[in-house]
């Protein structure tokens, strides 16, 4: 099977296949959900759960974005099980125990997202000069801090930052020198900013990978992130 051109919410089958064309490697739903692409699943009306639906009352494609669910998927299950899923407004909702369960062929993934991955791969196996990125004065600013890393840490990020200190002692992860013009024009180096939340914060390292998957200003970021996880062992 050749694809020409994904449709807007492909299979796995779909997937796997267009991305193996892009990369030149085999794709499965484990390295899918692996390298941070978030499952869906369609979720016709149900008259028991009318908070979840909102105005969408023909149903609306719900993704599966929690931890348990998608190692579920990944180790191999029979089936889906989504017990926390973003209701039609996109708010994060716990369903009533067990959840809902749907067969594996339901599951669909986003055209954008398998775009995103595709061009994610491709300029990490362009030949990277690991020395010069380390050596970088460039970073990512407080508010792309934030995005990409807020949600993954019980303290007040925001305001750590706002402090214009390093985080993590001296300049640790803010860029050398970018705060002389005020501590609001402070940059992060995103790989040593998450090498410390996962150190002194203990956020999951698969938070981390997803959050360097996940967001565009991280992207050229994600072969030295890669390359510090392989030096650590991690």
């Amino acid at each position: 099977m050749t694809i020409i051109e994904l449709p807007f919410r492909a299979t796995t089958a779909q997937a796997c296949e267009w991305l193996a064309q892009q990369t030149g490697t085999p794709w499965t739903l484990a390295r899918l959900i692996e390298n941070g692409v978030t499952p869906y699943v369609w979720l016709d009306y149900d008259a028991d759960y009318p908070e979840l639906f909102g105005d969408a009352n023909g149903g609306y494609p719900a993704p599966i974005f929690f931890e348990g669910d998608t190692r579920r998927l990944a180790a191999g299950s029979d089936d889906v099980l989504i017990t926390i899923t973003k209701d039609a407004y996109k708010i994060a909702t716990q369903l009533k125990p067990p959840g809902f369960r749907r067969a594996l062929h339901e599951l669909r993934f986003l055209k954008k997202d398998l775009e995103r991955l595709a061009g994610k791969l491709k300029r990490e196996a362009e030949p990277v000069k690991i020395a010069a990125a380390m050596e970088s004065q460039t970073g990512i600013n407080q508010e792309q801090v934030l995005i990409a890393f807020a949600a993954l840490v019980k303290m007040d990020l925001e305001q750590a930052l706002g402090g214009g200190g390093g985080i993590f002692g001296d300049d640790g992860a803010r860029v050398k020198g970018s705060a002389k013009k005020g501590k609001n024009k402070a940059l992060w180096n995103p790989v040593t900013l998450a090498l410390g939340l996962n150190d002194a914060y203990r956020v999951p390292l698969p938070y981390l990978k997803r959050a360097f998957n996940a967001h565009d200003f991280l992207h050229p970021w994600a072969a030295q992130w890669n390359h510090t996880l392989a030096l650590l062992g991690k």
